[in-house]
């Protein structure tokens, strides 16, 4: 299957539907505490991860992140940025115009950010921890990228799928995606019916009962 058809069919479920498929599937991939610095779209794509760690010497460097958004050349990418340091940003408004630039959809930080009128004026999607005015300048650096990375406890490869809501970020492992998306789209219709019938009336007790989302898991499709 394309990985158009991959993300779309992904785009169409909310993140606490893609946690409860996840959870059925004892995966890892829901994190708390990453919600959007402001008022920003969903976001839908593929990692390209980055890893940072404090800056230990005062040798001149290239700026963290440049280097993974000028190779960047696919509009299917979401940054996904691991190791960022309490108050200190590591994103801002001249990397979120680089960004949009190489057609990133949007940034997902277990960190800070600063300027973020700047990404928000563009429309440039993201999310994190929260936001500072403290530069990363001679105080984080980027260490790697490529690799596996830890982002709210939730270990993340290049080329997972992130999605980024409202209700926070939740991450799939790409080798799991076609069955997360199928037991997520039957969650999706499930819970779809149990609003359903609840409107029409029936109890919320016996809608909501356990035995109601074992189903899910056992397979009933309805």
């Amino acid at each position: 299957m394309s990985q158009v058809s991959l993300l779309d069919r992904l785009a169409a479920l909310d993140t606490n539907t893609v946690s409860d498929a996840l959870d059925f599937l004892g995966l890892a991939g829901a994190t708390f505490g990453l919600r959007p610095l402001w008022d920003c779209p969903k976001i839908v794509g593929r990692a390209s991860t980055i890893q940072l760690g404090p800056k230990t010497d005062a040798q001149p460097t290239v700026h963290l992140i440049t280097p993974v958004v000028a190779r960047i050349e696919s509009d299917d990418r979401i940054l996904v940025i691991a190791g960022g340091i309490d108050g200190i940003s590591c994103w801002g408004d001249i990397l979120a115009n680089a960004a949009q630039a190489r057609h990133i959809r949007g940034s997902v930080i277990d960190g800070m950010s600063r300027d973020i009128e700047g990404s928000e004026a563009i429309g440039y999607p993201v999310y994190g921890r929260g936001v500072t005015m403290i530069s990363a300048r001679n105080r984080a650096v980027q260490v790697s990228s490529g690799g596996a990375v830890t982002v709210a406890g939730v270990v993340v490869h290049e080329d997972d799928y992130v999605v980024a809501d409202r209700c926070g970020t939740v991450f799939v492992p790409a080798a799991r995606i076609e069955e997360v998306l199928e037991l997520g789209q039957r969650i999706a219709r499930r819970q779809d019916g149990m609003v359903q019938a609840v409107r029409a009336g029936r109890s919320v007790e016996d809608v909501m009962h356990d035995k109601e989302f074992e189903a899910i898991k056992a397979g009933d499709k309805r």
